[in-house]
């Protein structure tokens, strides 16, 4: 047993391995901030539960969430981390929350007494420009489902949702071969862990990454090579491992167009599950820069799979910024997990800040402190990555805008998704259980997330949002549909923050029954928070 504990341990420390060889090698006169935070809520809702009317209950929920922040800024180490313990205390028994309802994916008890958060980013330069290492931690609420109450800013509701922790750790090596070209060697090792419960698997990955690029000898006819392996371990009915070997050319016609061309192979091979695919791809395209605030690139080609096209199209003004994206790939639940599931605010506003503030680390903290004064959202919603222990094809199309002028600032983003399971049905009973194996064969989304920002006075600030969703599982015949709508006013004291706000939602509980068609049920909540945050 004792052995077993350590095997599982060691790799949960291997980032802070890496952290203590970047802090060896951090100069001795970089500057750390470490933060101490406090938020604490009263949160009054009328559906603790998000069940159905007739057996919703009310309740008084306070929340003390203490937490940390540590910051590092300097030539060759970077470090942004956030921990907090939030903790709930009810004002009713917990017979009253916590109905047993066996027709919903998720945990038994409605609600939870703690919760633990945190997310951290590390990069640091172990040897000048050679040798770099890049280590990434976050734990979280996930959604189970698509169908059902998605997780949100109600962190003590345990409906339709588990804790996922994920890690990675990666040192690799740079090195340019004169004029000619510069290449790169990566090992990474990930983990994503939680959901085991509910049929969801652990799972490590490993993964080598080897790339050659042109370099400055080649100003008409850029050209690349790369070549990626990954391992993975512990999935559901045997291991698995993807290959991905590509080449890229990139002729300059002049200053604004470029044409594109690519062509590789894939191997993608899950045990017990269908065995695999392989198969040559290909693609054209283009790439339009008319001015250094606007890029556009587009893509068309084939792969074993199908046809596939990539867009990206990102525009600025002084205003405005927008960003237009479409992808079509091969990935799973675990991947999508160890990348950011939301459309990040500080990425709309960096592009829009670029003229002003040339230099990267001053933007970054310009954004993040135009962020925090003017009450904007950190990020916006995206279509929800369920738990899923499948490969899938999935197509993004995804649009978002910010929007900032005088005492007005406002952010949209629209988005729609297609995942279509590529390996069988067998992986994914243990989640989803005999009756719904279809369920994920299938999902649709699309959805829509905007809020708005009035600023009353330099310290006070009045907000709105609305975040709607829908899913469908085409192969399971069921629809669900989320609307979420916000109301909220801040003021500012120095390092408090002082806000209130107002909170309707309605959706599908997220019940299945035996008739396609349908989830049993719907819900409405109607919640108010007032919440104290510091800095200390």
């Amino acid at each position: 047993m004792a052995k077993g504990r350590r095997s599982r341990c060691a790799p949960r420390l291997a980032p802070l391995a890496a952290a203590a060889m970047l802090l060896a090698a951090c100069p001795a006169q970089a500057e750390w901030r470490v933060t101490p935070i406090l938020l604490i809520s009263e949160i009054w809702t009328d559906n603790v539960n998000l069940t159905e009317d007739q057996f919703a209950h009310s309740d008084l929920i306070t929340q003390v969430s203490p937490g940390i922040t540590v910051a590092n800024r300097s030539r060759r180490l970077t470090v942004d981390a956030t921990a907090q313990l939030h903790g709930f205390a009810y004002l009713h028994d917990s017979d009253k929350r916590n109905l047993a309802d066996p027709g919903v994916i998720g945990a038994a008890d409605s609600t939870s007494n703690t919760q633990r958060s945190y997310s951290g980013n590390l990069k640091g330069e172990l040897l000048s420009d050679f040798f770099f290492v890049e280590a990434t931690a976050s734990r979280g609420q996930q959604s189970l489902s698509a169908f059902g109450p998605r997780a949100g800013n109600d962190l003590y509701s345990n409906r339709n949702r588990t804790d996922i922790d994920t890690w990675t750790i990666s040192p690799y090596l740079t090195h340019r071969f004169g004029s000619f070209a510069s290449g790169l060697l990566r090992y990474t090792r990930d983990a994503v862990d939680g959901g085991e419960a509910f049929g969801y698997n652990n799972t490590g990955g490993d993964s080598i990454q080897a790339t050659l690029t042109s370099g400055a000898s080649f100003r008409t006819i850029n050209w690349g090579l790369s070549y990626v392996k990954q391992e993975l371990g512990g999935a559901q009915y045997g291991d698995s491992s993807n290959e991905n070997l590509a080449a890229n050319l990139r002729y300059v016609l002049n200053q604004r167009w470029s044409l594109l061309a690519n062509a590789g192979y894939d191997r993608y091979r899950y045990e017990g599950m269908g065995g695999g695919d392989q198969g040559a791809n290909w693609s054209l395209g283009f790439a339009w820069s008319p001015s250094l605030r606007t890029n556009v690139q587009a893509t068309l080609g084939r792969h074993f799979y199908g046809t596939t096209g990539t867009l990206s199209a990102l525009h600025r003004s002084r205003h405005t910024s927008w960003n237009i994206s479409y992808d079509d790939m091969v990935t799973t639940s675990r991947e999508q997990f160890l990348m950011p599931s939301t459309l990040d605010t500080a990425g709309l506003l960096n592009s829009m800040f670029a003229t002003a503030y040339p230099d990267p680390v001053e933007r970054q903290r310009i954004v993040a402190a135009y962020i925090q004064a003017n009450g904007l959202p950190s990020s916006l919603t995206d279509s929800v990555n369920f738990l899923s222990n499948r490969f899938v094809r999935q197509k993004s199309l995804r649009a978002s805008m910010a929007y900032t002028k005088g005492i007005s600032n406002a952010a949209v983003s629209v988005y729609a998704s297609n995942r279509n399971a590529l390996s069988n049905q067998q992986s994914d009973s243990p989640i989803l259980g005999v009756g719904q194996s279809n369920l994920n064969d299938n999902v649709r989304q699309h959805g829509l997330n905007a809020s708005y920002t009035y600023r009353l006075s330099s310290r006070s600030n009045l907000t709105a949002g609305y975040d709607f969703n829908k899913s469908d599982s085409r192969s399971g015949g069921f629809e669900d549909l989320q609307r979420t709508l916000r109301l909220g006013v801040s003021r500012r004291f120095g390092d408090l923050l002082a806000t209130a706000d107002l909170r309707r939602r309605t959706g599908n509980v997220g019940r299945f029954t035996t008739e396609a068609g349908s989830t049993s049920g719907t819900y409405t909540e109607h919640a108010m928070v007032a919440s104290l945050s510091m800095q200390f």
